[in-house]
């Protein structure tokens, strides 16, 4: 394949994948009319996208607040005593998943981080009080790999997954307004 086809399957891989992030239900068709591409080919580029895991899934955003959820942040930061491999075996198989859902709690991601933070974990609860029993959790599970573990609940999310809020009018709450 020529250089400058790579280089334009690059960009349309790029279009595709804006359009996608704007809104992941968005047809095939849509997308095509939209970039001016067939149909055939949005089809192809996005199954490429999905093979390559450049796209890992698909997801629904929804108001946790109308299921009576909230959302939770955990910040930790690691000390220097190194992971076991029975640890880290029991992190990649997300053991600490079901045993949040045990606490009522449900982790929304997991991310590692290069910062002053190691590792952010945000998850739903149904009131503070779980939350607090799944920060326990972390604290107690990896207790001599955590130099600090902070909660932070959310107030308000404003965009989540490029999306904006939309009731971003009820922020005025939040500020006491």
């Amino acid at each position: 394949m020529p250089k400058q086809s790579k280089k334009n399957l690059k960009e349309d891989e790029q279009k595709i994948l804006k359009e996608l992030s704007e809104d992941s239900t968005k047809s095939p068709n849509a997308i095509a009319d939209k970039l001016g591409f067939s149909r055939q080919k949005v089809w192809r580029i996005t199954k490429d996208l999905e093979e390559n895991y450049t796209i890992w899934g698909y997801t629904t955003i929804s108001d946790q607040g109308k299921q009576g959820l909230k959302y939770y942040i955990l910040l930790i930061r690691r000390t220097n005593v190194p992971l076991s491999k029975q640890l880290a075996e029991k992190i990649i198989s997300r053991d600490v998943e079901k045993q949040m859902e045990e606490l009522g709690s449900k982790m929304v991601s997991s991310i590692y981080t290069n910062g002053v933070y190691d590792w952010v974990i945000i998850f739903t609860s149904n009131d503070t009080r779980g939350a607090n029993k799944t920060s326990e959790l972390f604290k107690n599970r990896y207790a001599k790999y955590l130099k600090e573990v902070i909660l932070l609940e959310e107030l308000f999310p404003c965009k989540i997954q490029n999306i904006l809020n939309p009731s971003v009018e009820d922020l005025t709450k939040v500020f006491g307004l």
